[in-house]
């Protein structure tokens, strides 16, 4: 079978060169890196609340950190991950149903993840500076 010809020339396991990108590719992709940034988040997060169990002057520090226009942005880039994550995570559950996977359907739900994900992000932003 070695030598056989065209086949020799083949990659052995698929490359991202090989494949066209698509939508539904890529919000699978943004899917695995918001995840990974939700880390980074939650440490924040973590840290924010020893914060506050250290005492006022600490978590006043904490507190005027992410109330900084650079903090600010930070956060809300947090919560554009955690949403979209979310978002990714309900369409990967509609497909473990054995739903979904029509490509009309594949492409409909690519294309709303990051609409919905922004839209929910500006939203929840504008609540919470509402209630503040």
């Amino acid at each position: 079978m070695a030598g056989t010809g065209a086949s020799d020339r083949r990659p052995l396991s698929p490359h991202l060169q090989v494949y066209k990108p698509m939508l539904s590719m890529m919000m699978s992709i943004i899917h695995r890196v918001t995840g990974a940034a939700l880390y980074f988040g939650t440490f924040l997060l973590v840290w924010w609340l020893v914060a506050a169990a250290a005492g006022p002057e600490y978590f006043d520090f904490v507190n005027g950190l992410y109330g900084s226009w650079f903090g600010r942005i930070i956060l809300f880039g947090y919560t554009w991950a955690l949403l979209h994550h979310m978002i990714g995570g309900i369409r990967h559950f509609i497909w473990d149903t054995g739903r979904g996977f029509e490509l009309e359907t594949v492409e409909w739900m690519s294309k709303a993840a990051p609409v919905a994900s922004v839209a929910l992000t500006v939203a929840v932003w504008i609540i919470a500076y509402i209630v503040r």
